[in-house]
């Protein structure tokens, strides 16, 4: 990632998520030139990863969860 898309890492999922989903649609209105085209698609490559690893952290929440939910051993003692 570069220097310009450090602020990336800083993201929540939704802010994330809008902004690709902008950054897509400039790019497929085109007009731009070269070097603007490539620094968006660069941003975008860091948005979508960003998303990406904003999902992956929730599936393994929900995997966790429900793998401590199916787990009859972890059921807490009523008397504590």
């Amino acid at each position: 990632m570069s220097d310009t898309n450090s602020d990336v890492a800083e993201l929540g999922y939704e802010r994330a998520r809008d902004e690709l989903v902008n950054v897509v649609k400039m790019l497929e209105q085109g007009g731009l030139d070269l070097d603007d085209s490539l620094a968006l698609w660069e941003r975008g490559e860091a948005l979508a990863k960003r998303c990406e690893e904003h999902l992956a952290g929730a599936r393994q929440r929900v995997e966790n969860t429900l793998a401590h939910a199916e787990d009859p051993d972890d059921e807490y003692d009523e008397d504590d």
